[in-house]
């Protein structure tokens, strides 16, 4: 519509912050900063807040707004802090189940931004990556806390990346990040099966690497891409799991920590051009050929569902619904998200025919047609 789709509901009071709110068949969950603390909060599916409940002190440094997105299974939701405070809440009360303090127990260090992870689920552990001198992975039981594996530590901060779990070649791995290495890890044992150096520095011999992007891995293959005008890779991964080559490198689609999708065997997302501005490109996944580049205000988020991308500029909130064609940049409809403030870095979440936007201490969900907005 011309003047966009249809408000379901516009949700205040559910605290600061750049992560994403997640939904169930009968709740949404999003994490946010009030005062000096973060939050996890319930609300309905009519945007009803149910209640909200305190995880613990905020990242009061570089940026102090959340960066995890709740992980929900069963009546379990799953959060992790700022400052590394692991919390699995009752999905329906907000009790607290357990929680672990993991830069006291294992000696996490971050960079600038604090924490920025979302935990992974793999089976019957919840892992995440504390990096530092103790480990670099670990894997906790998800029911109690307590610890089932610890990985060697590799030296090096914590990345803003969360991990992900991969089935290659018929067996799982865990994808993990540190500042300074991409690694393969088997989830079984915490097993480091390879590591590859991905840091890049700046004349000055500044770091430039701010791995926020989880990897995207299709036909044995890892896309890395980190932004700030360094090369992005296409990582080949060996049969057997245990090591890794570079296909090829590219210096165009350099993604900062906005999301790249792959729809039909390419990559769409946004570019760095430079710190505040961004084009939107097309990616061949095969071969790395750019297939397009297009102008919609500056970079941003990206999302995908059904034949269309949602391509979310990350200045003033202008969103617009783009056929996902490798042949053209071709703009459907578009309309602005004009509710919060701060950047439009949340990702946007889509469920039951709803699209769900996070904007500050704002979420605002909008109706969506058949055919999108």
């Amino acid at each position: 519509p011309e003047d966009g789709p249809e408000v379901l509901f516009l949700t205040k009071g559910i605290g600061r912050g750049f992560s994403s709110a997640v939904a169930t068949g009968e709740m949404i969950y999003v994490t946010g900063i009030k005062d000096s603390y973060e939050y996890l909060t319930a609300m309905d599916l009519q945007g009803n807040i149910l209640w909200q409940k305190s995880i613990g002190p905020c990242w009061d440094q570089s940026y102090p707004e959340t960066r995890s997105t709740p992980t929900v299974e069963d009546n379990r939701v799953y959060v992790l802090s700022g400052k590394d405070l692991m919390v699995c809440f009752h999905a329906e009360t907000g009790e607290v189940i357990w929680s672990v303090d993991i830069h006291e127990e294992y000696d996490s260090r971050w960079d600038m931004f604090g924490v920025s992870e979302s935990v992974l689920l793999v089976g019957d552990k919840v892992i995440t990556t504390p990096a530092g001198e103790s480990t670099m992975a670990i894997a906790l039981d998800k029911m109690t806390g307590e610890l089932v594996w610890k990985s060697k530590p590799i030296g090096a901060n914590r990345s803003n990346m969360s991990p992900i779990l991969i089935e290659h070649c018929g067996k799982e791995y865990v994808i993990a990040s540190s500042q300074t290495h991409m690694i393969g890890v088997d989830p079984l044992n915490g097993k480091i099966l390879w590591d590859y150096h991905y840091n890049f520095l700046s004349a000055a011999h500044e770091n430039t690497t701010i791995l926020a992007n989880t990897p995207i891995y299709k036909d044995s293959c890892l896309w890395i891409s980190n932004g700030w005008d360094v090369p992005s890779v296409m990582l080949e991964i060996a049969p057997d799991g245990r090591s890794v080559s570079e296909k090829y490198r590219d210096r165009t689609f350099d993604n900062q920590n906005m999301g790249i999708v792959l729809v039909d065997g390419f990559l769409y997302g946004s570019n760095y051009t430079e710190r505040n501005d961004g084009k939107w490109l097309c990616m061949n996944w095969d071969t790395g050929e750019i297939k397009w580049i297009a102008d919609f205000h500056t970079k941003g988020p990206i999302i995908y569902a059904n034949g269309m991308l949602y391509c979310y500029e990350e200045k003033r909130g202008n969103m617009a619904l783009v056929k996902a064609d490798p042949e053209a940049f071709e703009v459907i409809s578009t309309f602005k998200v004009s509710e919060g403030a701060g950047p439009h870095w949340a990702r946007p979440t889509i469920f039951n025919q709803m699209l769900l936007v996070r904007h500050g201490e704002v979420l605002v969900a909008y109706k969506l047609g058949s055919k999108g907005i």
